[in-house]
């Protein structure tokens, strides 16, 4: 599962024209489903996206506190797209699950969402529909989420480098 997660001062979806969903302060999270996803990772991007630090304290230092702690809402996007490859021209959206099970998948995750937190404080759009996404981002603050890359990216630290060498040999 992939996450695009934006700190926003608000957010909104409007299909053909009507406000389905919107939000004020909080985070705007754009959703992307693999073919391979499991309820592991259902559980672990909805678990960091509640409790990712990304706003400010009453004192006014950074990366404090999370929307649980600031009661918060959270507007969730669905996001094939987010599985793109696009070795050639045109991408490729084979990595991305079906649309025959990514609904269904899609709304576990926002009930673990839900569970995990105030289910009032929890919006998404319309799966499968066109959807216009307002995003008024905050800082900027955008942070990359991916079950599948649970550690950081990056290049490795140079000693990290020279013991791969050496257990090569």
């Amino acid at each position: 599962m992939r996450a695009i997660i934006q700190r926003v001062t608000r957010a909104a979806v409007t299909v053909d024209g009507a406000v389905v969903s919107e939000i004020g302060k909080g985070l705007c999270v754009l959703v992307g489903i693999s073919r391979d996803d499991t309820a592991e990772d259902v559980e672990y991007i909805s678990r960091k996206i509640i409790s990712l630090k990304v706003f400010e304290n009453d004192g006014g230092s950074m990366w404090k506190k999370n929307v649980k702690d600031l009661g918060l809402e959270v507007l969730c996007v669905s996001q094939f797209t987010l599985y793109a490859r696009c070795n050639k021209n045109k991408p490729d959206f084979h990595m991305a699950m079906g649309s025959d099970g990514s609904k269904d998948f899609y709304g576990t995750f926002l009930d673990e969402m839900k569970k995990s937190y105030d289910e009032t404080k929890i919006k998404d759009g319309e799966f499968g529909a066109h959807m216009n996404v307002d995003i008024q981002n905050d800082g900027p603050v955008t942070i990359v989420l991916d079950s599948n890359q649970r550690l950081p990216l990056g290049k490795p630290k140079k000693e990290e480098e020279e013991g791969a060498v050496e257990e090569s040999k």
